[in-house]
Parts: structure tokens; C-alpha cells; sequence
């Protein structure tokens, strides 16, 4: 038999604990998030793998509100995060600082996601955008690379959130011992 762990026995950080920890040097910026449920669910995403920071942009809301609460479940208290009325500035400042920016989007010429495992492990910001628009266009032109999740269905798109998930978890792989 294989027993389902209760959530005491998971040994979980404390807030104080994680906040402490080295972070995977990965920020998540968010271009026009509309859903504050899908901000949530980034930021709870966001502190399962260790991401270094969120930059939330334009629309996008900020905590604290109750419905990024919902769904975030205390980690607006535990992730790093920032506003910013100017993404491209942002993305500017990281390159310099030595990140290479992906948008997270469908064009003429991307890297498929499961092509991401060549690529080395150094600092990255992704950019999710807009649950209808996706990134905005001025903001693929500014990024090192674009990255596409494969798709097989009928539909051409993912959720957001559940899109970060799969991308997070590919760059996250490459910072585990």
C-alpha cells in the first residue's frame, strides 16, 4: 500500500524559511492578466518552484485582493513581486543583468518547449500574456526567444495559469540537484 501523505506530514518550508532560500533564478512577467484567479494561481505556481521574482504589468492586478487570494493560498506573502507600468523597461534591465527574456506565445519562429532542455542553465524571465491577446507584440520583439507549448488537439491555447505550469516546471528542472 502506498499512503496518502496528510498535509502536516509534507514537511513544508515556512513563509520565513522560503523567503530565506536561495531562489531558481526565473521571473515571471505578466503582460495584461485580466483574471485575478489566474494571478493567484501564478503566484501559488510560482512558489512551488522557487522563482526568484513577478513582475506583474499593465492590467494585471496586485495584491492584496481577495480573489488572487483565493487561489494563491498565502503565497502573495512568500513570492517577491512588483508592478510595473513599463514592461519593456523591465525587460531591458533583466537583459542586462544577464537574463535571457522568452515569451511564452505562438509566431513564425519559436522554440518548441521540449527543445528548452538544450537550452543552458542560466537566468531566465518568461512573459505570460493576456488570457485573449497573449503577449503583446512589442514585447515578443524585445525577447531573446520565443517558446511554444505543442499542442494535438483542436483548441490552440491553454489556460494561463495552466500554461505556466508546464513552462515553470521545464526551466525549474534545469536548477534541481
Amino acid at each position: 500500500m502506498n499512503k496518502k501523505l496528510k498535509l502536516w506530514e509534507l514537511d513544508r518550508k515556512s513563509p520565513e524559511n522560503f523567503r530565506a532560500q536561495q531562489k531558481f533564478p526565473i521571473v515571471v512577467i505578466l503582460d495584461d492578466i485580466r483574471s485575478l484567479n489566474n494571478v493567484g494561481s501564478f503566484f501559488r505556481t510560482a512558489d512551488a518552484f522557487n522563482v526568484t521574482k513577478i513582475i506583474l504589468g499593465g492590467i494585471t492586478a496586485c495584491p492584496p485582493h481577495k480573489d488572487i487570494r483565493k487561489t494563491a493560498l498565502g503565497a502573495t506573502e512568500t513570492v517577491d513581486w512588483s508592478h510595473s507600468e513599463n514592461l519593456l523597461e523591465e525587460i531591458k534591465v533583466l537583459q542586462n543583468a544577464g537574463y535571457t527574456v522568452g515569451s511564452i506565445e505562438q509566431t513564425e519562429k519559436t522554440t518548441l518547449l521540449q527543445d528548452v532542455a538544450a537550452f543552458e542553465a542560466k537566468p531566465y524571465a518568461l512573459i505570460f500574456g493576456n488570457e485573449v491577446n497573449g503577449v503583446r507584440q512589442e514585447l515578443v520583439d524585445a525577447s531573446d526567444c520565443v517558446i511554444e507549448i505543442p499542442q494535438f488537439g483542436t483548441k490552440h491555447s491553454f489556460n494561463v495559469s495552466v500554461c505556466a505550469g508546464i513552462v515553470l516546471w521545464e526551466f525549474c528542472k534545469k536548477f534541481i540537484d
